[in-house]
């Protein structure tokens, strides 16, 4: 119980300005033991750098990430994996190339995927502290515990946002999440059943947030989720029209690959 009212409390801190309101509503929200629901009401849409500023940096580098927070990101995104040593590592794919080598994750150190500018999730935070929101998305089962270690040490388990297609996963890791946020990352047709019973199914779960393709939302399916207090994120909005379509519909959240277009359009609407 005492894991599903933290839950609630974090959630409701979505309702509010996310730097600037956040200790007072969860020490709230704490108090009165009561959900506050998650619709953002003149409030800011957290705006998450997809793979950081891959634009302007290469993507999934210390880097990106610092610069996207310099052009204002209140959030980063990742993919987490873990190395051959068992160290969490922040990549898009497990294998990928390097100028004319191929590099597999799994079959190489942190040390070794370091020298091809693939940081540790330790890296992140020793280097850029933890003073922003952090989703990852949980690209193996047995990342998601050591990546829920390195944020508790780092005093960031608040701010992470952890993301899976596997509802069944989220659900183990409810106990154990420490106050982190745990998101069902998936497309609307792979959803099984009714888009309402999926709503309240995870809130069953306690899992905090439905992220879709900003195309497959629509602003009765962000109330849809609200009223069951689940967050509503959008991935994949790079357009200024459909950054706007999405602030217009209420979702808590947006990610993007173009920070500049994404702050533009959040400081438009804020």
């Amino acid at each position: 119980m005492a894991a599903r009212t933290r839950s609630a409390g974090i959630r409701g801190a979505l309702s509010v300005r996310v730097q600037h309101h956040r200790r007072w509503l969860d020490a709230a929200c704490l108090a009165s033991h009561t959900r506050v629901p998650c619709a953002t009401i003149d409030g800011m849409t957290i705006a998450f750098a997809h793979r950081g500023a891959r634009l302007d940096e290469p993507e999934n580098t210390i880097p990106a990430f610092r610069r996207a927070l310099e052009q204002g990101a209140t959030g980063l995104e990742s993919d987490a994996w873990l190395a051959a040593d068992g160290e969490v590592v922040l990549a898009h794919d497990e294998c990928f190339r390097s100028g004319i080598r191929r590099v597999h994750v799994h079959r190489s150190t942190a040390e070794q995927l370091a020298r091809v500018d693939v940081p540790r999730l330790r890296d992140l935070y020793e280097t850029l502290g933890a003073e922003y929101e952090l989703s990852l998305d949980v690209k193996e089962a047995g990342a998601a515990r050591p990546v829920l270690d390195i944020a508790r040490a780092a005093g960031a388990s608040n701010r992470l946002w952890l993301c899976s297609p596997h509802v069944d996963l989220l659900t183990e890791l409810r106990e154990e999440s420490d106050g982190a946020h745990l998101v069902h990352s998936v497309r609307k047709k792979h959803v099984d059943g009714s888009i309402e019973r999926h709503a309240a199914e995870l809130r069953s779960r306690s899992i905090d947030a439905m992220n879709m393709h900003h195309s497959d939302w629509t602003k009765g399916l962000v109330s849809l989720f609200h009223r069951f207090d689940v967050a509503a994120f959008a991935w994949d909005v790079q357009e200024m029209r459909h950054l706007r379509a999405a602030l217009q519909m209420g979702v808590d959240a947006v990610y993007s690959d173009r920070v500049d277009r994404m702050m533009a359009a959040i400081g438009e609407w804020g």
